[in-house]
């Protein structure tokens, strides 16, 4: 109860925000290989075996990966309920896609090698291309489309109202964030494909990463041009109370704005380095493939990750979702999240499983650590997928 207490409203919404940060970033960099993995898939390896190899690399983690997902979207619900209800109805049909998609990688894993087959294998090949590509492009135009607002508003009654389409999200500016989506988890993939496997497989891996390394330093300084010079941003021009309700209404926001999006990185320098770390993270990725260092281009394509994502968290604070149609009705970190009290609750049941979660994770990794030997999977001395 003393740290109920000790804990502000105001504290506790900023926790949760970073918090949700943290379960997003965990997210993208652990299933990000996944997903990327899953793109590369019919392009670094032409044989059964090599593609048997690159799934095998995965095979073992990739459901425990998905717990990341998981827990984001359990936090949108319980700690930002707005959101919750926003994003996955006016993204309705998105994330449909998204689901559908990753429902083809387990069903994929698990029924690829049934057959000898050329065709079966091929298909289910496929398939698991679909199911790393698409999500990776979706989730990047979703980040494009929270950055220029969402076409929602709310009524007196907080009454939600989404007013957009499925096909209103394909925009010029979000199918970009899009593809610099796909480019860092391909990036990422391929320096795992370096990290766990050998010969040619690995060959292929380390130059599609360096591709696709310089493909998101590129799109990713495109798409913060684009950002500064077209893409308008909003700011609260009221007075902000951070310990009020949650009623998004309660506030007059101004938009039109350009640039406004960088005023962050103005008054506080050291939100720089999210920026500052996707691009250089990107470009160490580059270094560390060519000279063949797969633990540190592991470790940097993962710092560029970090950076992409938080950059976008940086940008817009205190905005979580703006609205497009009703700026008022933008929902920020002050005026979107549940009571105290189911924060704090949440924070406390956090504290007990969150550790638990990471501290089994490490153990899988640590046990299944090492590359992917072909010779055992064609010579059946393990179980394969």
């Amino acid at each position: 109860m003393i740290l109920h207490m000790l804990l502000d409203y105001d504290t506790l919404r900023v926790i949760w925000w970073l918090l949700l940060g943290v379960l997003l970033l965990a997210f993208a960099v652990t299933d990000g290989f996944d997903l990327g993995t899953g793109t590369l898939l019919p392009f670094v390896a032409k044989t059964d075996l090599e593609r048997r190899v690159v799934i095998n690399s995965v095979g073992p983690v990739w459901e425990g990966n998905q717990v990341w997902l998981v827990l984001g979207g359990g936090a949108i619900f319980a700690a930002w309920p707005q959101l919750y209800a926003i994003s996955f109805s006016g993204f309705y049909l998105a994330m449909a896609a998204v689901l559908l998609a990753l429902i083809l990688r387990p069903v994929a894993f698990k029924y690829r090698s049934k057959k000898e087959g050329t065709r079966w294998r091929s298909t289910w090949d496929w398939a698991l291309f679909v199911g790393g590509f698409v999500p990776s492009l979706i989730f990047g135009v979703a980040m494009g489309n929270v950055l220029q607002g969402v076409p929602f508003r709310l009524g007196p009654d907080m009454q939600i109202y989404y007013e957009g389409s499925f096909f209103g999200l394909l925009n010029p500016f979000a199918l970009l964030a899009g593809l610099v989506s796909v480019s860092m988890l391909v990036m990422h993939g391929a320096a795992w494909l370096a990290l766990k496997t050998d010969g040619p497989v690995a060959s292929r891996s380390r130059t599609w990463g360096i591709r696709a390394a310089l493909g998101t330093v590129v799109l990713y300084a495109l798409a913060g041009a684009l950002l500064w010079n077209f893409v308008d941003g909003y700011r609260i021009t009221s007075a902000i109370n951070t310990v009020g309700p949650s009623n998004p209404l309660i506030k007059s926001v101004e938009t039109g704005i350009g640039g406004i999006w960088f005023a962050n990185y103005a008054a506080h320098p050291w939100t720089q380095l999210a920026p500052a770390a996707g691009i250089v993270g990107a470009l160490l990725t580059v270094m560390a493939l060519v000279r063949r260092w797969e633990g540190v281009a592991m470790l940097t394509s993962s710092l560029s990750i970090a950076g992409i994502v938080l950059s976008v968290g940086a940008s817009m604070f205190p905005f979580i979702l703006p609205s497009s149609i009703q700026p008022e009705a933008s929902l920020t970190v002050w005026d979107s999240s549940s009571s105290h009290l189911t924060l704090f609750i949440m924070l406390v049941a956090t504290c007990i499983f969150l550790p638990l979660i990471i501290a089994y994770t490490s153990w899988v990794y640590k046990v299944l650590w090492g590359k992917v030997n072909p010779s055992d999977i064609s010579g059946g001395k393990t179980h394969a997928y």
